[in-house]
């Protein structure tokens, strides 16, 4: 039998000297004593996998609402996808998987329905009232909002997740925590992983996503380095261009269960095995690269260090920011994709405007929130915790007289 204390023991052994161990956690707010054989990092995502903010997120958007197909992403595929590749490069790089893994399984508890454009609505809307942020909204939510203890509100996690959530920076996400966190300076290499591989998922799925839904024209994307290189590799130049030529033919569109996918499909699937692939390597060997030349012995010196860690050569960021920038242009500011988050801007409007004009329409336990906090913050909370499919049939009963309420 392993006890926590031998699994401890072993992280000291096993693990680089700048990894966070569990047995050095700065602890929990309330405090609890140790459980016989998890560790603090793995009661942690423990406790957050069985949240309601966790199962939540199975029907809010990542790109597309929930009922435009059954194979897109979900923000729960998303969390799941990042979570393996998070620990997949803290298994390389020796660094503390639970930890990487606790934190990017929160790291979106806090989004709205339907994605950014719901977020960009709710911070709008909330302006004068402290804006809103899904970072900031993901540590409110396990610090406070969660009710699952008699002890304490929130999940209780450690230091350094809650660190790692309010920290969380990507090119969506600028959270400028407000948290009193009192170990100043960059956050554990762990919670700095989650940055580049909340990324690297949603990238990638995205791409996926996008050219399964027909917005993305492979002949377009070809224009790509880094899909060229990815998609070309294992094909000849005609093998390439009878692939590109094919799917842009049959495209992935539908809700079909794709049981015989054609030789094109499996092409495109190979190929952004491929790049994920590409963005992991890159990762780990410029990691460990930066850590040897900055002579980074401890955390203190990760928290301390002149620069982020973590990052990509710049030859590959160059073919990252490429990518992104064409997902950008095509995708996310495509048509189809702009008229849903108009779509879901104004539900969002509609639902927070009637909440505040009349309270008493929200359910009791909603309501008695207020005794205790600003009701913009109360309905915020609401409306941010509520699925795509919530939120759409909510309007229907508030905004539609021939449905029951």
């Amino acid at each position: 039998m392993l006890t926590r204390q031998e699994y401890e023991k072993s992280e000291r052994e096993f693990l680089a000297p700048y990894a966070m161990k569990s047995g050095d956690s700065g602890g929990r707010e309330f405090p609890e004593e140790g459980h016989p054989f998890r560790t603090c990092f793995q009661r942690d995502r423990d406790r957050i996998i069985h949240s309601n903010a966790f199962r939540r997120l199975e029907y809010k958007t990542q790109v597309f609402v929930y009922h435009e197909g059954d194979h897109y992403r979900t923000r729960l595929t998303h969390s799941i996808e990042g979570a393996q590749i998070a620990r997949t490069i803290a298994r390389t790089l020796r660094l503390n998987e639970d930890l990487s893994e606790a934190i990017i399984l929160a790291h979106d508890l806090g989004h709205t329905p339907f994605g950014h454009s719901g977020e960009a609505a709710l911070n709008r809307l909330m302006k004068e009232h402290g804006g809103y942020e899904h970072n900031r909204q993901s540590l409110r939510i396990v610090t406070l909002l969660e009710k699952r203890y008699s002890e304490f509100p929130g999940l209780n996690l450690t230091y350094e997740v809650r660190e790692g959530l309010a920290k969380h920076m990507t090119t969506y996400d600028q959270p400028n925590p407000q948290a009193n966190f009192k170990k100043k300076g960059y956050p554990t290499l762990e919670a700095q992983i989650v940055n580049l591989a909340d990324e690297i998922a949603y990238t990638n799925h995205d791409l996926d996503d996008g050219i399964r839904s027909g917005l993305l024209d492979l002949k377009d994307l070809h224009e790509v380095a880094l899909w060229k290189e990815q998609f070309s590799g294992g094909l000849d130049d005609n093998q390439a261009r009878r692939a590109v030529e094919g799917e842009a033919r049959s495209g992935f569109a539908g809700r079909g269960g794709d049981a015989s996918p054609s030789n094109e499909k499996l092409d495109v699937r190979q190929a952004i095995r491929r790049i994920i692939n590409a963005y992991v390597t890159d990762l780990v060997l410029t990691v460990e690269a930066r850590l040897k030349e900055s002579g980074i012995k401890g955390i203190e010196d990760v928290r301390l260090s002149k620069t982020r860690l973590v990052g990509y050569s710049d030859a590959f960021d160059k073919k990252n920011r490429e990518l992104k920038g064409f997902l950008r242009e095509k995708m996310y500011r495509h048509f189809r994709v702009e008229r849903m988050a108009d779509k879901a801007q104004r539900i969002l409007e509609n639902l927070f405007k009637t909440y505040l004009k009349n309270p008493k329409i929200l359910p009791p336990e909603v309501q008695s929130r207020t005794e205790k906090e600003p009701l913009e913050r109360v309905i915020c909370d609401h409306i941010a915790g509520m699925t795509d499919r919530f939120a759409l049939e909510e309007h229907k009963k508030l905004f539609d007289p021939f449905e029951k309420v």
